[in-house]
């Protein structure tokens, strides 16, 4: 199997990735009701990744939006 590179971050796409990303917290937050307790600690961890992946993808819509770069990035 040959080896894969990855490539360097679409930035076209943030707005969609991030309400994917809030989507996804505000399922595992329902999910949590549900879930049994061994899973817990996974799940709050995971949302505690997305919260982080939130602020970031927040910080760069901005600055794209600042630059004057929305529809370019």
């Amino acid at each position: 199997m040959p080896k894969t590179r990855r490539g360097p971050n679409d930035r076209s796409n943030s707005e969609e990735r991030l309400k994917k990303t809030i989507r996804h917290m505000e399922a595992a937050e329902i999910a949590k009701e549900y879930a049994p307790a061994k899973d817990l600690a996974g799940i709050e961890k995971k949302n505690e990744q997305r919260a982080k992946s939130i602020e970031e993808l927040e910080k760069e819509i901005n600055a794209a939006e600042n630059l004057g770069l929305k529809g370019y990035l």
